[in-house]
């Protein structure tokens, strides 16, 4: 088939003149940071989502991290999260003292799977971290019934899955805390960003200290004057600023758009890939409404008689921006030196062995979405093969 012209990356901002302009505004306003813009986005957040409280953060991880400290974790404290996510999520563990420990997932919808949840919980496990991959939510239930029965807290990295629904609630609102990213390939963007929603007064308050260097008035700076502050704990700068806020509130007024569109490229490529021999598609968790961050696909190579990696570079050779989300975190050298080895999660690991993401971003046209289609179905037909 004939290459496109430009490349088709798996993902994309999308920002308009009206983005543009209310960044332009803040830039002359008296406030580029702690200004009221943070403050209105965050409550912009909370309240589309359903949560009292969202406190906005420098980016997902700084949030995520924050979300740790929040849950109190610390050295010794074990938190249970899944391997196929970015290195972030367990990270933010490492970086509280604590111990990241890997489940297995789901085969079918590659989320974490509640019972191998369930296998890895000892004495030690202070909270669960699940993430709602690709823009689907977890199995909110189970993570929450299993959370009550061990008194857990659950954080919920919802980086892909702002908008997404589960069970007709938007996703924020159920967990004890869930982090969402605004990185440009994000539902939304603030640039870089990310945000804590929380039902819990105590949680908020914590998360507020921790992004700002531990420091808060304190009755003491009362009595002392309105100069004057306290730092009671060891904080992070991790603050959001005005500018990174005023883009995220003209995003959130298009999120619905941006969804919908999601959506429908999702069902397109479902539509003309289903059936087709060699390629499986994702399953969908009952109940759920998937924000469709990423569509991704597993690749039987037995059938299609070609490599993962064969087929990831004749479709980049069409100008496909096809990717891979995400190699499993222990496999990584960090994580190896820490002793954590191959075979953790068999699931996991054969699901790896065999994905491949491709271009979903709301900018994308039905023809793009079709030229994606007819060459996976090119590159991947045995007939074909020369």
């Amino acid at each position: 088939m004939k290459k496109r012209s430009t490349f088709l990356s798996y993902g994309k901002q999308s920002v308009d003149e009206d983005d543009i302009q209310v960044v332009v505004e803040t830039l002359r306003s008296p406030y580029l940071t702690q200004g009221p813009k943070v403050e209105e986005f965050e409550q912009a957040v909370a309240e589309y989502v359903g949560a009292n409280y969202a406190v906005a953060f420098t980016n997902g991880t700084a949030a995520l991290h924050g979300a740790c400290f929040a849950a109190g974790i610390g050295f010794e404290d074990e938190v249970i999260t899944t391997p196929i996510t970015f290195a972030a999520t367990s990270n933010a563990v490492l970086y509280c003292g604590g111990t990241p420990v890997f489940a297995d997932i789901d085969a079918g919808t590659y989320n974490l799977d509640p019972t191998e949840v369930e296998k890895r919980i000892t004495a030690k496990t202070k909270a669960i971290i699940p993430v709602d991959f690709t823009g689907q939510p977890v199995n909110l239930d189970a993570m929450l019934k299993i959370a009550e029965e061990h008194n857990l807290i659950v954080i919920e990295d919802g980086a892909h899955s702002l908008g997404a629904t589960y069970k007709g609630r938007k996703v924020g609102s159920q967990a004890h805390m869930t982090m969402f990213s605004f990185h440009p390939v994000k539902p939304i963007t603030t640039g870089e960003g990310g945000i804590i929603t929380t039902n819990c007064e105590v949680f908020y308050e914590k998360l507020k200290l921790f992004r700002s260097h531990g420091i808060s008035k304190t009755p003491y700076s009362v009595e002392q004057g309105d100069w004057y502050y306290e730092m009671t704990e060891l904080g992070f700068n991790y603050r959001m600023t005005d500018l990174q806020s005023a883009l995220g509130l003209s995003q959130m007024d298009k999120i619905e758009g941006f969804l919908t569109r999601r959506r429908e490229i999702a069902a397109l490529y479902t539509k003309k890939l289903v059936g087709f021999p060699g390629i499986i598609l994702p399953e969908q968790l009952a109940g759920t409404d998937s924000g469709w961050h990423l569509y991704m696909i597993q690749l039987d190579s037995g059938i299609i008689g070609k490599s993962r990696k064969q087929i990831f570079e004749e479709m980049r050779a069409l100008n496909i921006g096809v990717h891979v989300h995400y190699i499993p975190v222990y496999w990584h050298p960090y994580y190896q030196e820490l002793g954590y080895e191959k075979g953790l999660c068999p699931k996991a690991e054969n699901w790896y062995e065999q994905a491949l993401t491709l271009p979903i971003y709301p900018g994308m046209t039905d023809e793009d979405v079709l030229y994606v289609v007819d060459a996976i179905k090119q590159v991947c037909d045995r007939d074909s093969i020369a």
